[in-house]
């Protein structure tokens, strides 16, 4: 077996438009070739996956680590309880937080939701590096693959990301949800925009680690990638780790080797220079 693989989707393997570069596609592609396995390792449930124009992998972790699927085979899928999903769902609403649930089947929003994400998506892109024309399209391609629903209490959601209205909102959620793991995301560099809530135990390491055991594979053999400060527990358990020119700050320091940004053949030239095509 070669190496093992993992990519960060957004800023890793696509851009901040959700475009993959014709030369990360080739990477992949060659990488596979020879005999090495790529997956992607992302804070996105499968269902906004696949409205991503992804190439060929090998399987993925997503949901920050709550699902793993190799081969098309589902490895390990662990997702919130019907009575955490209702005491996210009624947080939120008294808050007046626009939230999606993130389930394989959809992604289902409430009416905050759909208030507030046309400016939150605009600054998210904006803040990648996207102009006016582009973000306002970016936030209409995002809001659009989503479903406005009234059964929002469901048994099948991954994780909950929420809009924060300030960073508060986050450090409440900490506490009103201690048996949960909350991160944060969003804009340029670490600025959070968002909050998100996933079942306990649930990291990118953790699903890594069991991904490998149902391989059969080493730790030795495992490299990352990644552009943000959710991508470090991957950090902490692979055996080499690049960070993406366009990365913040704390997840270059963390990097053995720093990459171009992801517009620039970053994954290209970093595949390049490990050998790995």
């Amino acid at each position: 077996m070669g190496k093992i693989v993992f990519l960060d989707v957004d800023g890793t393997l696509i851009d901040y438009e959700t475009k993959c570069p014709a030369s990360a596609a080739d990477a992949v592609a060659r990488a596979r070739a020879n005999g090495h396995r790529v997956y992607i390792c992302t804070g996105c449930s499968k269902a906004e996956i696949m409205q991503r124009d992804l190439p060929e992998l090998d399987g993925m972790i997503g949901a920050n680590g709550g699902y793993i699927e190799d081969a098309g085979q589902v490895v390990m899928h662990q997702s919130l309880s019907v009575d955490e999903c209702r005491h996210i769902v009624d947080w939120c609403n008294e808050r007046h937080l626009g939230f999606y649930l993130e389930a394989n089947s959809g992604m289902y929003i409430n009416s905050w939701f759909v208030e507030q994400a046309p400016a939150t998506m605009r600054m998210y892109a904006m803040g990648k590096g996207a102009d006016e024309e582009r973000a306002d399209a970016a936030a209409a391609s995002f809001i659009n693959g989503m479903t406005r629903t009234d059964d929002l209490y469901r048994s099948d959601v991954n994780k909950v990301s929420f809009i924060l209205s300030s960073y508060q909102d986050h450090l409440d959620s900490k506490v009103e949800f201690p048996t949960l793991e909350a991160n944060t995301w969003g804009g340029k560099g670490e600025l959070a925009l968002f909050g998100d809530l996933g079942p306990s135990g649930i990291t990118k390491k953790h699903a890594i680690e069991v991904l490998l055991e149902h391989l059969g594979a080493k730790q030795e053999d495992t490299i990352s990638f990644g552009d943000a400060k959710i991508d470090l527990s991957m950090f902490e358990l692979c055996a080499y780790n690049v960070a993406m020119g366009n990365g913040g700050p704390e997840i270059k320091e963390a990097a053995d080797y720093i990459t171009d940004d992801v517009n620039e053949d970053g994954l290209y030239h970093a595949f390049e220079h490990l050998g790995l095509i």
